[in-house]
């Protein structure tokens, strides 16, 4: 394959990865043009809504200015002034990595991966540009730099993981010469050392998917158990077939987010819909809440019961985790006294976790609209800090259970 033939397949990768992402908010906003308001409303209005919808969806500041008539009709304070939305339904993110990645491991079997990734970036991130200036709008005006820069970081993740990826599938050595890559200098570390972090990392990363799944699990069956309010709350809206069709698919995209915000409730911190408001294993405090079906199935007060013992389910998982990977290590520290390894691989373990929840906790997290609705989400500081604690004591205990033939 030639280098301009590399060059352009990069580009059409980049093109299909925004156009999918553009284009799904857009085929239903479309449908609903069509059907819902017959063609009598000019169809630019909701190309805009769809590419601000895929720019938020990977982060991307929008400032809304309402009409006067439109923010007296919503009756939120602080809707006659212009507010930012900044919380990112994190599924059209997730779909730009996954989109990259697939990507990443076609241009990472080409035999010029490096001119092809460059060539893919610099396409997403002018496509970027092209869709926030197209939907640039005196109501709904996105953050231009932000426009450019965040998608396109999500693609270059998603497509470096993928290049990856592409390049072991054919067996190809580590790129780099010796002593000049960042994995030397690890190489030059004390085994014991390397061994200790590697483990720490891996039983930080590995609880925090634990826990991300649980979370999963945790928000079906809470969407399965509530879905006579859910349905409710659809009948209340009044937004027609189609509009249930939209709906649905903004909630969907919201999904990521409702996962992590389960990961912190099983934390502790729990998170809040609204300034004042709190959802925790320790209570609920909920004041007037927006009209998004999927919110039927927030815990309530009453369903709490035991709920506080959710903060088992990182304590148990860090544990478990920190038992299994807790044989490798020991096994490669060999004779070397060993205690202050295991002691500091379970201390990384937990600030890793907490590393990554907290960051999860802070993308899935924002304003969602003026008044008490910019504080939607949990706390990033808090779920991080209390990730950290409860993973980092449950490591040690386990890291340190089992017989330890050698000391300090």
């Amino acid at each position: 394959m030639s280098r301009a033939v590399t060059a352009l397949f990069a580009a059409l990768e980049a093109l299909l990865v925004v156009g999918v992402g553009v284009g799904i908010p857009l085929a239903v906003l479309t449908v609903l043009w069509a059907f819902q308001y017959g063609l009598q409303v000019d169809w630019i209005v909701f190309w805009r809504a769809a590419a601000d919808t895929w720019l938020l969806g990977h982060g991307v500041d929008v400032t809304m200015t309402l009409s006067p008539a439109l923010a007296l009709g919503i009756g939120v304070s602080g809707a006659a002034t212009p507010f930012i939305i900044t919380i990112a339904p994190l599924g059209f993110a997730l779909i730009t990595v996954l989109l990259g990645a697939r990507a990443g491991r076609r241009i990472g079997e080409t035999p010029h991966r490096q001119l092809g990734t460059v060539v893919s970036v610099a396409v997403f991130a002018a496509l970027s540009l092209a869709v926030t200036l197209s939907a640039l709008f005196a109501s709904a005006r996105a953050s231009i730099w932000q426009g450019t820069l965040l998608p396109t970081l999500c693609f270059a993740i998603g497509l470096a993981i993928g290049v990856e990826l592409g390049r072991r599938s054919l067996g190809e050595p580590e790129p780099g010469s010796p002593g000049s890559s960042l994995r030397d200098w690890i190489a030059d570390w004390r085994p014991e050392a390397r061994s200790t972090i590697a483990t720490g990392l891996r039983a930080g990363a590995a609880s925090a998917g634990v826990v991300i799944a649980v979370s999963a699990v945790a928000v079906a069956l809470l969407l399965l158990t509530s879905y006579a309010k859910v349905i409710t709350l659809y009948e209340g809206v009044h937004a027609g077939v189609l509009g249930g069709i939209a709906l649905t698919v903004g909630q969907l995209a919201l999904l990521p987010n409702l996962i992590i915000w389960a990961a912190s409730w099983l934390i502790g911190p729990g998170f809040a819909i609204g300034t004042g408001s709190s959802v925790s294993p320790f209570g609920t405090s909920l004041g007037p809440i927006p009209a998004v079906p999927v919110l039927g199935a927030l815990p309530s007060a009453h369903q709490l019961g035991w709920g506080f013992l959710s903060i088992l389910v990182p304590v148990l998982a860090a544990f478990f985790v920190a038992v299994l990977l807790r044989r490798v290590l020991v096994r490669e520290l060999g004779t070397v006294p060993r205690t202050r390894w295991l002691l500091l691989a379970g201390a990384i373990a937990g600030v890793t976790a907490g590393v990554v929840l907290g960051l999860l906790a802070w993308a899935s997290a924002g304003s969602a609209g003026p008044g008490r609705l910019v504080d939607v989400g949990p706390s990033p500081w808090l779920t991080g800090a209390f990730a950290a604690l409860e993973v980092g004591i449950a490591a040690i205990v386990g890291m340190l259970a089992g017989r330890t033939t050698t000391s300090v």
